[in-house]
């Protein structure tokens, strides 16, 4: 087994190195570098043609996107660990069905909402409209979130998976840009708070310096 992670830190790379950190399957990491414009070498377009990342590759093939990765990782490495439901069974329904939910239906309007108020963005583009709108769908997926976590003990089950992983580091990196209150929603608070204590967290963060 090899398996060569192209990530930097600062992007959506960093749930995949959250999971491998996780998974705890030995890897070598390749940083690259966006500002100097690495992730478009004719080398990288090679193993990734969107010139993006993360990217990876795994005894010899490569694959992107990074639900696809996650999906991937959980079933090769992640069911004899315990972190990945096996493959076919209703837990492994429901950690399909919740990872994409949080990059799709939980993560998109997080983003709408930071595009059209965060002032790094120029003020024409930005929609006070779409922001509200925004707003009032994140928090209706709040309450989502929090209801399941507290039926369930985490997001697939009572054990944490790597679904609880990459959805936790999404979510708190969401939260804190987008300033958004969660003192509602107390069950998601917990998990997201035994999410900053797992091991892998803690490790990941000692290796970014903070």
């Amino acid at each position: 087994m090899s398996i060569t992670f192209y990530f930097n830190p600062m992007s959506s790379a960093a749930r995949v190195q959250l999971t491998l950190e996780e998974l705890g399957v030995p890897h070598e990491k390749v940083f690259v570098d966006l500002q100097k414009g690495d992730q478009k070498n004719p080398e990288f377009l090679k193993l990734n043609p969107n010139g993006k990342i993360p990217t990876i590759v795994i005894d010899g093939q490569p694959m992107f996107e990074s639900i696809a990765i996650q999906i991937y990782l959980g079933e090769r490495y992640g069911a004899e660990k315990g972190l990945w439901p096996k493959v076919g069974s209703p837990e492994h329904m429901q950690a399909l069905t919740w990872l994409c939910w949080a990059q799709v239906s939980l993560c998109t309007p997080v983003f709408t909402y930071m595009h059209n108020t965060s002032e790094q963005a120029p003020a024409e583009v930005r929609n006070a409209r779409q922001a509200e709108l925004a707003l009032a769908e994140i928090h209706n997926n709040l309450r989502i979130l929090d209801a399941r976590i507290g039926e369930a003990g985490n997001i697939v089950h009572k054990e944490w998976t790597l679904v609880d992983a990459d959805v936790s580091s999404v979510l708190e990196w969401g939260l804190y840009m987008a300033k958004l209150d969660t003192s509602k929603y107390p069950n998601l608070n917990a998990w997201l708070e035994r999410a900053g204590k797992r091991p892998a967290n803690l490790a990941l963060r000692a290796q970014m310096g903070g």
